[in-house]
């Protein structure tokens, strides 16, 4: 006779993990090597962003997005093979001009040919690095949601236009939601709305209108996390 075997319990997986954003991918192109490489440095000292090997003619600029994985270029006008205004014309990616070019024909030629900004050279350095957190924060509103209403598009261009997004940030916030933006910024792990509520002694419903404000001005990032159910969750970090 067999003897039967114990049936082996069902396990739950554990709730899978959000994967963090990548970081996004800037390419400079400047046939100056130590600009280049100064640009870069700027780059990288931003996170959330990596900086690409940088190219110096419009030949290996188009190589290069041609491949994809760029997110953004910062680019000169001023190349060896090229003017960097055609170049900027055919690229299908975001793009920064910074160049030494300040004639206001060149300037709008630059705006209308798609370029999301013009840093005429030379500028400071924190002009670039509040250009660059702009653009992250530009792209968290666009990125962070399934449609663009009028009022997030509206957002993410004044966020753009305004360097760090200093009008947005001086906003007149409420004790409330100073505390939800304090409660997610200090804790080391993602959070969702019922976490948040719990530390800050609000309703669910508050805190998780409080976070998608936050969320959709690009001060926090918001995730989806999938738990046994299969029903997703929304989790906020610091943006």
């Amino acid at each position: 006779m067999t003897t039967p075997q114990p049936a082996t319990p069902h396990v739950a997986p554990p709730p899978a993990t959000p994967q963090a954003a990548a970081p996004l991918a800037v390419l400079v192109v400047d046939d100056d090597f130590y600009v280049a490489d100064v640009h870069r440095a700027r780059v990288e000292a931003q996170p959330g962003l990596t900086a690409l090997p940088s190219v110096g003619t419009a030949a290996e600029a188009r190589r290069v997005v041609a491949r994809g994985g760029v997110d953004l270029v910062l680019l000169d006008l001023y190349l060896p093979d090229g003017s960097g205004l055609d170049l900027l014309r055919e690229l299908d990616v975001d793009a920064f001009v910074l160049s030494a070019a300040s004639d206001p024909a060149t300037v709008r030629s630059a705006l209308r040919r798609g370029a999301l900004g013009y840093l005429i050279k030379p500028f400071a350095a924190d002009l670039l690095d509040e250009r660059l957190r702009a653009y992250l924060r530009f792209r968290h509103v666009l990125d962070d949601r399934a449609g663009v209403d009028q009022e997030a598009l509206e957002r993410a261009q004044r966020i753009l236009h305004s360097g760090d997004a200093r009008a947005s940030s001086s906003r007149s916030r409420s004790a409330t939601e100073q505390a939800v933006l304090e409660a997610v910024v200090a804790s080391p792990e993602e959070l969702s709305a019922a976490d948040v509520a719990d530390r800050v002694g609000v309703s669910r419903a508050t805190a998780q209108r409080y976070l998608a404000t936050l969320a959709g001005d690009g001060h926090l990032t918001m995730q989806l996390r999938y738990g046994t159910t299969g029903r997703p969750e929304h989790r906020y970090l610091r943006a």
